[in-house]
């Protein structure tokens, strides 16, 4: 979160030593070691959370992606269905027509 050195810190425990006073110094830390935590958790939480719902989203997006994979093989099976259809009728019909040019006399 932030980079403080050794060196900055030590700053800011000697302002604080001058600014609050000796007295009250440890319970001023105690309290801002307190606030500190409190607002890590709650970050860590909301990072959890935000985690959850991208995956959430990335299972969401996979079921869709799935759903339209589904569809689109219905539509393969139908075209194929129907193809097939288309098939075996031109084959009757060429049995017909070839039972016809045999014999010409019989159906007129």
């Amino acid at each position: 979160m932030f980079d403080i050195g050794f060196s900055e810190l030590c700053m800011v425990g000697l302002v604080a030593l001058l600014v609050i006073g000796p007295e009250r110094l440890p319970k001023a830390a105690r309290i801002a070691g307190f606030w500190i935590g409190k607002t890590r958790h709650m970050i860590a939480s909301v990072k959890a959370e935000i985690k959850e719902e991208l995956q959430a989203e990335e299972i969401r997006q996979v079921f869709k992606e799935q759903a339209e994979l589904k569809e689109i093989q219905r539509m393969l099976d139908d075209a194929s269905d129907a193809a097939n259809s288309v098939k075996s009728s031109l084959e009757q019909a060429q049995q017909v027509n070839a039972k016809q040019v045999k014999r010409p006399h019989e159906s007129e």
